[in-house]
């Protein structure tokens, strides 16, 4: 499962699933946030508040680097973590160590700031903030809720209890105490919620897979019991009545001739069965398959416009053109990011002319492009004397043009039947 999940890594955005887009962009934003807040409350702070003696300034340079560290540490294992609270990969027990040592030296470098009054008492209060967020972020990942309460509220404690030694302020201990519930609460409500999101989306993509591996399931199972529905009672003559002829063969009865021509006809009839029941399967009504892919296009959050009715055409041309809408559907789920997706079927000069065109192609969307399914639904065409055109009409828009006359191959063969 991990080794599936790393291998999307490395794929461009456009064949991604939306799961995957929504954790990369997920990571993206936690990357981005533990350097924000190590600028913001760190970096900015320093450079206008700390004092221009060299014992400050050392103290207020090893602070930078020290946060840059963590932030380094915390973007490398935000993807072990993740994998962990996911239940993809297990975490090794002391892959935290490097972070939290990075975190008392990021909080002792602080302190010693405070006490040699090296820089305002916000200044010293936000970047412990800074020091806290990095790792806040992994460690509510990896512990129970309650577990992180109660360690942050201990934490509150020792940290309002050094700082109000280093400097006796009422409001400064207070800020303290609130900037570690700020941390506290940040990590809890943008990234344990976040990760939870992920989980929840990730299950319902699993979820989805199932479905759809059952529907197919079912779909054989319902195949098979109508094979053996006419099937079976055939066979069971065809055996019967070939033992009968055999029996009266060795007799040197005429009537094992009779026998066998009676095997022959239910044999034929049993071929013509199975036919029928195999391009019931094979066949894809027009109509149907219009109203399903504007339903399938539309839960998936596509907005979909079907136009025309299939109604009156020759079934053969239903068919070709059912197999178009099903492929183009496909393609727009698996292969495009559309937002928009127009179907269009109309009837003019003798011909009908089926359009598709969704807004979520680009140049890497090889689904969309002249692939081995456009090939198929080709050869489809050909059968009914159509034609099929596909490719780019604009930025991102893509069209595919299905074109079958009514006087072709269908016509005559609706018209022979």
């Amino acid at each position: 499962m991990l080794g599936r999940i790393r291998g999307w890594q490395r794929r461009h955005w456009r064949d991604r699933s939306k799961a995957e887009r929504v954790e990369l962009q997920t990571l993206g934003t936690w990357y981005f946030t533990a350097w924000f807040f190590s600028f913001a409350w760190l970096a900015l702070p320093l450079v206008g508040g700390l004092d221009r003696r060299p014992g400050p300034l050392l103290v207020g340079g090893l602070l930078m680097l020290t946060a840059a560290l963590q932030c380094a540490e915390a973007n490398r294992l935000t993807r072990p973590v993740l994998d962990h609270y996911l239940r993809r990969a297990e975490l090794p027990p002391r892959a935290l160590y490097p972070a939290a040592g990075l975190l008392a030296l990021g909080l002792a470098l602080a302190l010693v700031l405070a006490v040699v009054g090296g820089a305002d008492p916000v200044t010293t209060r936000l970047c412990m903030g800074a020091a806290m967020l990095p790792f806040g972020m992994l460690y509510g990942l990896v512990v129970p809720i309650r577990r992180f309460l109660r360690h942050s509220a201990l934490f509150a404690v020792v940290l309002m209890a050094a700082f109000g030694w280093a400097e006796p302020d009422a409001a400064g201990i207070f800020m303290v105490g609130l900037l570690t519930a700020f941390a506290t609460c940040f990590s809890l409500f943008a990234c344990r919620c976040s990760a939870w999101n992920l989980a929840v989306l990730w299950e319902a993509d699993r979820a989805g897979e199932v479905e759809a591996r059952l529907a197919v399931a079912e779909e054989r199972l319902r195949f098979g019991r109508d094979l053996h529905d006419v099937m079976g009672r055939n066979l069971a003559v065809i055996a019967l009545k070939s033992e009968l002829a055999v029996q009266l063969a060795r007799r040197g009865r005429p009537e094992a001739v009779e026998q066998m021509i009676e095997v022959q006809r239910i044999a034929q009839d049993s071929q013509r069965e199975v036919r029928a029941v195999v391009r019931g399967y094979r066949e894809a009504d027009l109509g149907v398959e219009l109203a399903g892919a504007q339903g399938v296009l539309r839960a998936a959050g596509i907005a979909c416009e079907v136009s025309g009715e299939a109604g009156g055409l020759p079934a053969e041309v239903q068919s070709a053109l059912g197999w178009v809408v099903r492929e183009t559907t496909t393609n727009v789920l698996r292969h495009g990011d559309a937002g928009r997706c127009a179907v269009a079927l109309r009837t003019e000069e003798g011909r009908v002319v089926l359009t598709v065109e969704n807004d979520g192609a680009g140049p890497s969307t090889t689904g969309n492009g002249d692939g081995s399914g456009l090939t198929g639904l080709r050869e489809r065409l050909r059968g009914v004397d159509g034609t099929l055109e596909a490719g780019f009409v604009g930025t991102g828009l893509f069209r595919v043009v299905a074109e079958v006359p009514l006087s072709g191959k269908a016509a005559v063969r609706e018209g022979a039947s």
